[in-house]
């Protein structure tokens, strides 16, 4: 599918969301090695034994995985958008589980003839149970964290959709991914005929997948799911220099650590969870200081480090730290 032509209504009606499923999904993939994004690497290495271990107890789904993870195609099933009513990893996950087994095996079958161990009627509940390991082993104790980060990322989005319309906001979205005008949106290079989306939900969904897929339940729902921003490769906690949250407080070091690049008050309080009022008495202090300057950029006001502010967060002994690409 190389196209999707989208009529005015389905382009207005896109929107960002957050899906944990679609994250666990990508965990899924960089656990079986496909896809992995190199800053988590250090984040799932203890969860890599257990689900080898995992997948020694269940041939069904190691077939599955062998089968069905290409690096240019996924089950529609196990991909399918989020419906506007589901709320929580469990309302999806009973959607996976309740799929028909003549639809998963069609869906798995999709680049060849389906192995002998897929084809019987459990392969919908051995798969769901596959994924729901994954999400309470690897990813639920990590999701308030994540999630709040995934949406400090469609803030960003949405500011450079309001500013710059959709081709800013997918510009950098993921490989492949291109604005073209006139409703065309180009999902991948493959010489497919374009896909007309009329009277469907469009959904762009941020996980920490390093490449990203696309995902449809026809002909209503279709959703990109994209690679969150370079925010995502280093856990908040893998830079808390005691030192540091000593001098200034941890929350206020906190809200100084995440300003490598500009952002807005509103996406500091989902990247640490804080009050927005405590967040922004933190931002007047840090600017007082001289560790922060701000800058009006549309609607918003962006907040970022100053070199006095890299150097402390640097520490005595390390150079400052380079900033990240802004989003």
């Amino acid at each position: 599918m190389g196209d999707w032509v989208l009529s005015p209504d389905v382009l207005a009606g896109g929107r960002f969301r957050v899906s944990a499923m679609a994250e666990t999904v990508a965990t899924l993939l960089s656990l079986a090695g496909n896809g992995e994004q190199p800053g988590w690497a250090h984040g799932l290495a203890g969860h890599r034994a257990a689900f080898r271990a995992r997948l020694a107890a269940d041939p069904v789904a190691t077939r599955f995985l062998a089968t069905a993870m290409g690096r240019d195609w996924l089950p529609d099933f196990l991909v399918a958008p989020p419906h506007p009513e589901d709320r929580d990893f469990e309302d999806e996950w009973r959607r996976l589980r309740a799929t028909p087994p003549a639809v998963a095996a069609a869906d798995t079958a999709y680049t060849g003839p389906l192995p002998a161990l897929l084809r019987g009627p459990e392969l919908p509940e051995r798969v769901a149970e596959l994924v729901r390991w994954v999400w309470t082993e690897t990813v639920r104790a990590d999701w308030p964290r994540r999630s709040r980060i995934f949406e400090a990322d469609i803030v960003s989005r949405t500011q450079a959709l309001a500013s710059g319309g959709w081709v800013a906001a997918l510009a950098t979205l993921r490989p492949g991914l291109r604005w073209l005008g006139d409703g065309r949106l180009r999902i991948n290079a493959h010489p497919n005929p374009p896909r007309a989306l009329a009277d469907a939900e469009l959904l762009f969904i941020p996980t920490t997948t390093s490449r990203g897929w696309v995902g449809w339940s026809q002909p209503h729902r279709y959703a990109v799911v994209y690679p969150c921003s370079g925010l995502l490769a280093e856990p908040a906690a893998a830079r808390d220099g005691t030192a540091l949250g000593r001098l200034l407080g941890a929350n206020r070091a906190a809200v100084l650590r995440r300003l490598a690049t500009p952002r807005s008050p509103s996406q500091l309080v989902a990247l640490t969870g804080q009050p927005l009022g405590s967040v922004g008495g933190h931002l007047r202090v840090l600017r007082e200081a001289g560790l922060v300057r701000r800058r009006r950029a549309g609607r918003s006001v962006l907040y970022y480090r100053t070199e006095l502010g890299d150097r402390l967060l640097a520490g005595p002994d390390e150079p400052p730290a380079e900033p990240l690409t802004s989003t």
